[in-house]
């Protein structure tokens, strides 16, 4: 990845359905519910005006097989909580963003050595030689196509401030 890999992006603020698993598997599990609930809303054929979001919580912490993964979907004012998905407000804000595509990562050199992905690296050090601090919000991974299993290619936010 070179810096011509990376954008900043603006997210607006959004009213989301979140779904949160802890787990051994926390991405897979938490997705199987959030599919199941949003495929029966309708929310799925159309990822741009629903887009979603995922990140760890809470994170993987050393010694500890489970943690926690948190899945977003954007949603309308329709849309209460249930039990299967609880709505909230998010703020929006900056984000440098880049691409991963994940099978290759996670079988990389850079991945075996220090144990995570070499993407959300590069975007932290992109900022810090950009002028910009972490903002305290979960860094954000927007699958292309959630459903995509091994072949999972995702954009990472990075989120960012001056």
């Amino acid at each position: 990845m070179d810096e011509k890999d990376i954008r900043i992006v603006t997210l607006p603020p959004m009213r989301v359905a979140s779904v949160v698993v802890i787990s051994e598997t926390p991405e897979m599990d938490a997705w199987a519910r959030m599919r199941a609930w949003a495929d029966e809303k309708g929310l799925l054929g159309n990822l741009d005006k629903h887009p979603i979001f995922g990140f760890n919580e809470p994170p993987p912490q050393p010694g500890k097989r489970e943690y926690g993964y948190m899945f977003w979907i954007r949603v309308g004012d329709d849309i209460e909580s249930d039990d299967v998905v609880e709505v909230k407000e998010v703020d929006g804000g900056e984000y440098a963003v880049t691409t991963c595509v994940l099978k290759e990562e996670l079988e990389s050199e850079f991945f075996r050595e220090r144990g995570f992905l070499e993407s959300w690296w590069r975007l932290e050090e992109w900022a810090k030689a950009h002028g910009y601090k972490y903002r305290g919000h979960p860094g954000l991974e927007k699958p292309h196509d959630p459903d995509a299993g091994p072949d999972m290619v995702l954009d990472f936010y990075y989120p960012i401030a001056k």
